[in-house]
């Protein structure tokens, strides 16, 4: 494969959300995914970060952001290292300033998922803007931008032409415990941008941020598409080309978690199944971010069946984090 260049206009710039970044600048990114996935299928190397290091530090635990991460780095030649605020001096209470910057001394890239709901990106900003090395966000309580990046390049992967494509957003029961807003956020956000028409689905209390509902209006307008808001499920399969049906919690509705889990249970009708997915076209895809909740949020026939393809979105987490550290490290 011939040598890979990477555009210096990038490096150093922090990845916090998608809206940080303008359409080009992530079309750069998707474009080196593209290559360097089908290096990875080739059996080539790519040794883009020689000897770097990226400091990982999970608020939470994760299966997929974790492994794609440090799996990504290793491939690119450098060394993802796993840190947890319990076995940190985060726990005896060192702040943002002193965490960026010590870091900062040592490595290249520090990444961040933090969920809890009104505290997760104001720290990550807060270590941003002390870092003297790129920040890049695994996940808050308002974004999950690389889990979108995945996303958007599984759907250009089954469409020749993003444009005018109909993505169903839709909120979906699950119990147990109450999930981040922050896909659902990011999807919205970023679809439109790239001429997607989006229709997100939610029973009254289960709204996003206002603010983000607004911006992703502005989004759309910007781009000539549409997003609209509906409090019915069907709509958002009806006449889909893609469709998310995907749990998150009432947060901006309430922050008790008792009184999230009594709300999620007054809708177990919202569940994803066949006759679902037999409102949209016919070449519909099915995505989830992973874990779904089977039986739940979605039956197996759906998420083990030929609109699925929630494996090639899970791959695809890997190549888009790969190209987002070599472009910023």
């Amino acid at each position: 494969m011939r040598s890979i260049v990477i555009p210096p206009e990038l490096k150093g710039r922090d990845f916090i959300s998608t809206q940080d970044w303008t359409v080009e600048e992530l079309e750069t990114l998707f474009i080196l995914a593209e290559r360097l996935k089908r290096a990875k299928k080739a059996g080539e190397r790519t040794p883009l970060l020689p000897d770097k290091t990226l400091y990982m530090i999970f608020f939470d635990a994760s299966t997929r952001t974790r492994n794609s991460f440090e799996t990504g780095i290793t491939q690119l030649g450098g060394h993802g290292i796993y840190l947890s605020p319990d076995r940190m001096q985060i726990s005896h209470g060192e702040n943002a300033k002193d965490t960026a910057n010590v870091l900062s001394r040592y490595g290249d890239g520090i990444a961040i998922r933090h969920c809890t709901y009104g505290e997760g990106n104001a720290y990550i900003r807060d270590v941003a803007e002390q870092a003297g090395i790129p920040v890049l966000s695994m996940q808050d309580d308002f974004y999950h931008p690389c889990q979108i990046l995945a996303d958007y390049m599984t759907i250009r992967e089954r469409f020749a032409d993003t444009r005018g494509l109909k993505i169903g957003v839709a909120w979906t029961s699950a119990p147990n415990y109450v999930r981040p807003i922050s896909v659902p956020q990011s999807l919205v956000l970023m679809m439109p941008r790239f001429g997607l028409q989006v229709t997100l689905a939610y029973p009254p209390e289960f709204r996003l941020m206002p603010e983000i509902e607004e911006q992703a209006r502005a989004n759309a307008e910007a781009a000539g598409t549409e997003f609209r808001v509906t409090h019915t499920f069907e709509e958002a399969f009806e006449d889909a080309d893609i469709v998310v049906p995907k749990s998150w919690g009432p947060l901006v509705h309430t922050r008790d978690a008792a009184e999230g889990l009594r709300l999620i249970e007054e809708y177990p009708g919202w569940r994803c199944d066949a006759e679902h997915i037999a409102l949209g076209k016919e070449h519909l895809i099915y995505m989830h971010p992973l874990p779904a909740d089977r039986g739940r949020e979605v039956t197996d026939e759906v998420i083990d069946g030929p609109h699925s393809v929630v494996y090639d979105e899970a791959e695809n987490r890997l190549h888009v984090q790969k190209a987002l550290m070599a472009l910023v490290m």
